[in-house]
């Protein structure tokens, strides 16, 4: 028997095997560490507010650039890692980022940090996400949800892992010192585990599309028109997951918590995300990409709700840790949709078009929730936001899964 994902194809040795399940741990192993660049300055926003003396808008600039690289990264590493292999792209993003980290801590204007953070840090984190979901998504076909979810939960071991580690050596050593010792950490350890993932499919997969009861190769859509549909929605679902997970620790700060409290709810929020991201992947293994991303979504919208009317510090945690266990499932979502719906030789550069967008709308998120608070003093309108931009997420996989059942019956 094979999972939905893999009706009518034969055995294929390489896929689910033993060596699918070593590569997909250290896989993990890689995406926690690089997954340093996406999580890092949100825990040193304040301090570097602080020290340029600028708003919170203009200090939100340096993770929108961030997120910019991490999603024009991940279609470059993308396309790398679809015509010379996922180690060669990774190789050249811990390079990236270790520089990045380190050029970092020399920054002389708040102009240089987000220039940095964008074209360095981010590019080069990149590489540990989009492509290495999408060079896991071709070792693995009758547990592939689970396995994507687990690649991409690397992303969110890092979120749990890094932000108290970063909070604790910014308070002592300042975030100058913490960024150069995260960009040496970052090649020493990288680096030797790239080597461990050099090998490459022998066979390439030839099995894609229409797979799931109802769905046709691209839902009658055309290939440009479905991913262009796939990319607004991964827009619109991070301009939601933005709010809490970018300001979180200023939201604790300007409540009196402090910023230390919030950086215990980014990680408590990331480490529900793994949960979250596993158990999401078992769900997708058995309905489906879309159906996922539509459950996740609407979970999403349900925690956004409740973040308008608490602001408690124990609310405030249970909120957290409610928000990372029901978001976890969106991202890996759009990976299971490319791998559904188009060929696997496009696999790197696809899932990198959705990432990218998804990481677009972490940096349109990110920077209108800190024009909203400048604008307003507090962040209810910006949740308010977050919460409109989730229902437009929700929309269109609504319409996505249900478009076969439409056309059908209008037939």
């Amino acid at each position: 028997m094979y999972g939905a994902g893999s009706i009518g194809h034969p055995p294929d040795p390489e896929l689910d095997s033993r060596y699918s399940w070593t590569r997909l741990a250290l896989s993990m192993v890689l995406g926690t560490i690089g997954g340093v660049g996406l999580w890092s300055f949100v825990v040193a926003l304040p301090s570097v507010q602080a020290e340029f003396g600028a708003t919170r808008a203009g200090a939100s600039i340096a993770y929108s650039m961030l997120t910019i690289g991490f999603g024009l990264g991940g279609v470059v590493m993308g396309r790398i890692t679809d015509r010379h292999g996922f180690a060669a792209a990774a190789a050249i993003g811990a390079a990236v980022l270790g520089a990045g980290y380190i050029a970092a801590a020399f920054s002389a204007a708040l102009w240089q940090v987000a220039v940095i953070h964008g074209t360095l840090i981010g590019f080069g984190s990149a590489a540990t996400f989009g492509p290495l979901i999408a060079d896991i998504s071709h070792w693995f076909r009758r547990r592939r949800g689970a396995a994507v979810a687990l690649a991409a939960s690397g992303n969110y071991f890092a979120g749990a892992f890094w932000p108290p580690v970063i909070q604790h050596f910014i308070s002592s050593d300042g975030w100058r010192a913490t960024h150069a010792g995260i960009g040496l950490f970052c090649l020493a350890a990288m680096l030797p585990l790239i080597l461990l993932l050099r090998r490459r499919r022998a066979s390439p997969e030839t099995d894609f599309a229409g797979r799931l009861p109802g769905n046709g190769s691209t839902l009658g859509l055309r290939p440009n028109v479905l991913m262009a549909l796939i990319c607004l929605a991964g827009i619109a679902c991070c301009v939601a997951m933005s709010m809490p997970q970018v300001h979180i620790v200023a939201y604790c700060g300007d409540l009196g918590y402090g910023v230390a409290r919030g950086a215990e709810m980014l990680s408590l929020m990331l480490g529900f995300g793994i949960v979250s991201r596993i158990l999401f992947g078992f769900v997708a293994d058995r309905f489906g990409g879309l159906r996922t991303l539509l459950l996740s979504s609407s979970l999403q919208a349900v925690a956004l709700v409740f973040y308008l009317f608490f602001d408690g510090l124990a609310s405030l945690y249970v909120i957290s840790a409610m928000f990372g266990l029901f978001q976890g499932g969106i991202v890996p979502s759009y990976a299971i949709i490319v791998r559904e719906h188009f060929p696997p030789g496009e696999a790197g550069s696809r899932v990198g078009l959705a990432i990218m967008a998804t990481l677009f709308g972490m940096s349109l998120g990110g920077w209108m929730s800190g024009y909203i608070f400048d604008l307003t003093g507090s962040y209810a309108a910006a949740f308010a936001n977050g919460l409109a931009w989730n229902l437009l997420n929700m929309s269109i996989a609504a319409l996505l899964l249900w478009r076969p059942w439409i056309r059908r019956a209008l037939v």
